[in-house]
């Protein structure tokens, strides 16, 4: 099996309060996505880097998903690989045990930080402070799994990262049905495969998925009264998805105009069937309204 030396730093964590089970890295290493993160919702989690062994992603949950602890799965791991001291690896099992190994042949600074459901590990970093301040900064964040990930990793770098600089990054979290559609358990999938500050990327995708994929709460959704449902016709008219006057009630012919416009933009995640609206779609059409009163004036400028 193919072998990339992974220098690099990366967290495997589980989410106590629903299940989540996820990964984070970043690297100076083209697409390090590609070959670092391994999550199974329900299982586990596993981040395989240094002279990585990928095998230990498929493999190390095979053995997660039959019940054996991330201690017991990391032993078994290691033991059929001659190679083992050129390998490190991080995991955590559906329980929230977690294991991780640092082999002696990993480039210094090499090591890893074991928490309370998560652990850190990384190598050829700056220095121990990158897997300390990730540790640190995990456990005092708060929110969904997924942007406490990107703290983590954001501390990490802020202590120096990767002593070789920076190139990609990749977050993956699992979670039973949370794909698009909720057949899958792929809910977070975003990597940035090449660019010069990945992580700062990487948030900016994962503040796209939330809006796209993510469907709105209580909180985001307000009202359709008459001056937004008036605002929406004015504003959908200029887009070219309503053709009625503006009457300031939110009709069928308003509310087909608005999820037709709606399903143009990738924003049905967004949109509910009651006289409500998500704040943020809102304010997405406002913008692209804005835009497109804009667009005749500067073209003939």
């Amino acid at each position: 099996m193919a072998q990339h030396h992974i220098a690099t730093f990366s967290i495997v964590a589980r989410d106590p309060a629903n299940g989540d089970l996820g990964v984070a890295v970043q690297s100076k290493f083209l697409a390090v996505g590609s070959v670092v993160p391994w999550a199974r919702a329900e299982v586990g989690a596993i981040a395989t880097q240094a002279l990585a062994n990928i095998g230990y992603g498929p493999d190390g949950l095979a053995l997660l998903e039959q019940g054996m602890p991330a201690p017991d799965v990391l032993q078994q791991l290691l033991a059929r690989d001659e190679e083992r001291e050129h390998r490190q690896v991080g995991i955590v099992d559906r329980e929230g045990r977690v294991a991780a190994h640092t082999g002696t042949a990993c480039h210094h600074w090499a090591g890893h930080v074991l928490g309370e459901g998560f652990c850190c590990q990384g190598n050829l970093l700056a220095g121990e402070a990158v897997v300390n301040r990730m540790a640190e900064t995990f456990t005092t964040s708060e929110g969904e799994l997924a942007e406490r990930l990107i703290a983590a990793l954001d501390a990490g770098q802020a202590a120096g990262g990767d002593r070789r600089g920076r190139q990609s990054a990749a977050l993956y979290v699992a979670r039973k049905g949370g794909s698009y559609g909720g057949i899958l358990d792929r809910y977070i999938d975003l990597r940035v495969d090449d660019h010069p500050d990945p992580i700062k990327e990487l948030s900016r995708i994962l503040q796209l998925h939330r809006f796209y994929l993510t469907r709105p709460s209580e909180a985001d959704l307000v009202p359709v009264d008459a001056t937004i449902a008036g605002e929406l016709q004015d504003a959908l008219r200029d887009l070219g998805y309503y053709s009625g006057p503006t009457t300031g009630t939110y009709d069928r012919m308003t509310t087909e105009a608005l999820f037709a416009y709606g399903g143009y933009e990738n924003l049905e995640e967004r949109l509910v069937e009651e006289a409500r609206i998500d704040k943020q779609v809102l304010e997405f059409i406002r913008r692209k309204r804005d835009e497109a009163r804009r667009a005749p004036r500067e073209t003939r400028g």
